[in-house]
């Protein structure tokens, strides 16, 4: 069987987060779908744990690897012996290398803010242009078919003011 979905919309908070509790009751996961800004987990979903930590560590050892490799090649390739001084001089290479790890910390903390919120998502699915323009809520759960007749059950119980099946 092909994997479906059912888009229950609501027009109240409190009403979605009963359909979610109900949901989740019946261990049924799901998505909530909202243009405002409720705190994670007000509807009942389950927040996913998160990675995001990972991107700017990366991001720095690559930058400060890079610079680090960019200066001292460098300096190693066009060697400049000034009066007796060391070929690698390392204030200036500390500031390249602070410059470089900043630089490739904020970089990949872009990529991970893109990749983490799923961005960007060319097929939205099921979608109702209300949620964004008139602040409605959509609880959205994909699952079987049989599943399906059971969660809009549940989501008509709790007020849902219309259901999409797609």
């Amino acid at each position: 069987m092909a994997e479906r979905g059912v888009l229950g919309l609501f027009t109240s908070a409190e009403a979605a987060a009963s359909a979610g509790a109900a949901l989740r009751e019946a261990g049924v996961e799901f998505e909530v779908l909202t243009g405002s800004p409720y705190p994670e987990g007000a509807f009942g979903e389950h927040t996913p744990p998160h990675r995001l930590y990972v991107f700017p560590l990366v991001g720095a050892l690559c930058g400060f690897s890079v610079a680090i490799l960019l200066t001292a090649g460098t300096q190693l390739a066009y060697p400049l012996v000034t009066g007796g001084k060391p070929v690698l001089s390392i204030p200036p290479m500390a500031i390249i290398t602070y410059e470089g790890t900043m630089l490739g910390a904020i970089l990949f903390t872009v990529l991970g803010v893109l990749f983490e919120s799923r961005l960007p998502r060319p097929l939205l699915g099921l979608y109702d242009k209300r949620i964004t323009l008139e602040g409605w809520i959509g609880i959205l759960v994909r699952g079987e078919e049989g599943l399906l007749g059971p969660v809009e059950r549940i989501l008509r119980e709790h007020g849902a003011v219309e259901i999409k099946r797609g």
